[in-house]
This record gives C-alpha cells, structure tokens and sequence, in this order.
C-alpha cells in the first residue's frame, strides 16, 4: 500500500472515524497515516492509524497489525484497543504515547547514556520475549518502531508484518533492511531469534550513533548483512566495556545457531551488564558485603552462596520511601520484590490487607498466575527491597526455581492464614 495524493485529500476533511473523534494528525509512512483521535466514552486520547488498501490482500496485511498486537499486553508494547473499516478506509486505534521513536536518539550528539541504552534494550528484550511466547514474531524491529514516553519507558508498535503462529505468513520480504536479519533478507525459514538480530541492530545504533549495517542502496545493505561484521561498539566508543561487544557480536551473528536463541537469553547478558555498570546498591555495603548480607535474609536460608550470587546479579536493589507507592492495582508486570528492610503494607480497594517484613516478598502472584496486579502495595516505612525480573527467573537454574516456588508456597499460606484466623474472644 502507497499512500497517494487521493488518498491524503480524502482524508482532509474527515473529523471522525468510528466512535472516535479526529484532532490532528500525527505522522505518515508509506502504508498509512496516523491520527490523534479521542474515544469519546472511555474519554481517553488514541492513536488512529488509516490506510486505504486497494485489495482484499492489502487489507488482511493491515489488519495484521491489529490481530497481532491485540493479543499482546505488556507494558513495553503499545495496546491495540480496537479495529474496523470506516467508509474506504480501515483503521486501528490503539494506545497513544506521547514521547519519541528511538530514532531521535540514534545520532550523535542526541545519544543516551550506555546505561539507559541498555535499559531500553533488556526491557525490548523482555517485550519480544512476551510477544514470542504468545505466538507472534515482529520480524520490523527497528528504532522507527519503537516509542520512548515521557518517562522514557520504551513501547513497541508497529506489527504490520508480523508472523502469527497459525495465522498468515506474508510470502514477501517486507521490512528495513538495515534492521533485517541475514534469513529474512534471503527468504529463509525464519524463527524468534530474527527479533534477537534486530533488536542487536537498535541497541548498537542507540551506543554508538550509527547503523551496524548502513548502506546507499539495498545490495550494499544486503551484502553487509549477510557477509560482513560492524565495527566493534568500544572501537567507536571507547568507554563501553568489553562485555557489550561480546553481547552484540552474538546477537548479531549470522547464522542463526550462534545468535541467542531467544530475546530472553540476551535480556540475561544486558542485565549483567547493567550490574557491571551500576555502583554497588546498597548503601555504604561492598559488593561482597552485600552478598554476604542477603545471606542473613530469610528469604534466601535454604540458598547456597552461589545461588545468591547469581540472584544478586539479574536483580536490581531498590529504595522506597515511607508512603511511596511501589506496586499499583492493575498495572501489568513481571517483577516480585523481596524486603530487605523496612515494611511495606498491601492494600485493597483502600484497605490494609496484610503487612510485609524482612525476608518476605510481594508481588509474587502476578507471576504466578500471569495476570495484572491484584492489589496496591505502598512502603509502610522506609524500606530497601529486592527487585527479581521474573522473565529472568524463568531462565534460572531448576534448584533456584524450586526454592523461589517452595518460598513463595510458604509465604502465602503464612499470610491467607493471618487472613482468615479468627480474633480471639
């Protein structure tokens, strides 16, 4: 789909479509133009993306987008809300965020710091991770296609041509080429870890402000792409350390057995890094102080040393002040914490339901049962806590795994018990 001249006068004088009203436009591609829009009875602002196909193929590849996104919520995945056809014209409403693509910080001398480059990256990775457990594959990762919202939370859209398990594949090669892995640019059979190799292509250029495979034309970029490796990241920018170079030579690998073999493998080493990058957590305590602290957690009583380590270094410690909200109802998440100090309370619907301490984790049954959070939880005092990606967890040993579930098994029938016991007369 083209978006032609027709097209765009047509749309000119449309000031609603659907039940949303139409405010201003927001930008255009080559397929589509998106819209501000308002949904009058949720009273909320939207995004409206409207193209025209001219062919019943234009317009399943449209709708491609809605059907992939839709079944997908994360919090690092823009939300489709609704689809249909107005009039000529087919449309898709979604989350509107406000803020920036990647692609505004992709040169020099707008870069991110490393650090929150690698942020966005282990929290894209997460995204894709979620996205390809649920059947569906974006195959056009690319800065373009990735909001960065006023808290610089990052948010991918843009699904148009993504591969659904047991929906339809598109026979063409569609996507960016600079941003395409060496399989999908050759037309080959093409698994998850395509996203691995693009998602490789964005964090490379968001470090060092420039593309891993540029090119003036499409057989440059092609031959780049399937024979020739970028230049390392800390040759370009020589602050970054070596274990970033490491990360992406792998993702960016050619063949797709020496690439990750999934977003959640990649999402361990950036999180790594980001260890190695960070200054120790916690407050006036060396790194071997620290570990040796969480040895006296009772969390953490049946863990050995090594397991705590390993633990210490795909988790974030993290300060929550007195009354500051940590966990809000309704929010969807994969992290549980564990108290490290202080309390915190868990409310519902403005009640106080139970009180957590030291050694005792929340937020525990969101990953467990895989839906949104089901409570508010607010630092009762001051508090210093563990913060555990459980996507990351997902990936850890059997034994840690067994002694997580065997934890929490324990901590919830401590705390329904509290819930249910009867005052004493």
């Amino acid at each position: 789909m083209i978006v032609d001249k027709s097209f765009i006068a047509d749309l000119a004088g449309l000031n609603h479509v659907g039940r949303y009203t139409i405010t201003r436009e927001l930008g255009r591609g080559g397929m589509a133009v998106v819209f501000l829009g308002r949904d009058p009875y949720i009273q909320r602002p939207v995004a409206i993306k409207m193209a025209r196909p001219k062919s019943q193929e234009e317009k399943g590849h449209f709708f491609m987008e809605a059907q992939s996104a839709g079944r997908l919520s994360h919090p690092n995945i823009v939300t489709v809300y609704d689809a249909g056809v107005h009039e000529s014209f087919c449309y898709i409403a979604m989350e509107f965020v406000a803020g920036k693509t990647l692609d505004a910080f992709c040169s020099r001398p707008h870069l991110l710091s490393p650090k929150k480059a690698l942020e966005i990256g282990f929290s894209l990775a997460k995204a894709l991770d979620y996205a390809h457990k649920k059947g569906v594959i974006h195959r056009d990762v690319k800065p373009g296609n990735v909001l960065l919202d006023e808290e610089q939370t990052p948010k991918i859209t843009d699904f148009g041509i993504a591969r659904i398990s047991g929906g339809q594949t598109l026979k063409a090669i569609r996507g960016t080429p600079s941003y395409m892995s060496p399989e999908q640019l050759t037309g080959e059979k093409i698994a998850e870890n395509t996203d691995v190799f693009s998602l490789g292509c964005v964090l490379y250029e968001l470090l060092v402000g420039g593309q891993a495979f540029g090119g003036k034309d499409y057989p440059e970029i092609m031959r780049k792409v399937v024979r020739e490796d970028p230049p390392k990241p800390s040759t370009i920018r020589p602050d970054l350390p070596p274990i970033i170079d490491d990360i992406l030579a792998r993702a960016l690998a050619k063949k797709p057995q020496d690439r990750y073999v999934s977003c959640l493998d990649m999402g361990f080493d950036l999180r790594v890094a980001l260890r190695g990058m960070k200054k120790d957590d916690i407050p006036d305590r060396k790194p071997k102080q620290a570990l040796e602290y969480l040895q006296y957690i009772p969390f953490f009583n049946d863990f050995t040393p090594k397991q705590i380590e390993q633990l210490y270094l795909a988790s974030d410690i993290d300060k929550a002040k007195k009354d500051s909200v940590i966990i809000t109802e309704g929010d969807i998440d994969d992290t549980f914490y564990i108290v490290l100090s202080g309390t915190v309370r868990i409310e519902k619907e403005g009640r106080v339901i139970a009180k957590v301490g030291v050694g005792e984790c929340f937020g525990e049954m969101a990953y467990i049962g895989g839906q949104a959070r089901t409570a508010t939880v607010k630092a009762d005092t001051d508090c210093l806590l563990m913060r555990i990606s459980a996507t990351l967890l997902d990936r850890a040993p059997g034994p840690i795994q067994l002694l997580f579930f065997r934890n929490f098994s324990r901590f919830l029938v401590e705390r329904f018990s509290l819930l249910f016991k009867k005052p004493a007369r």
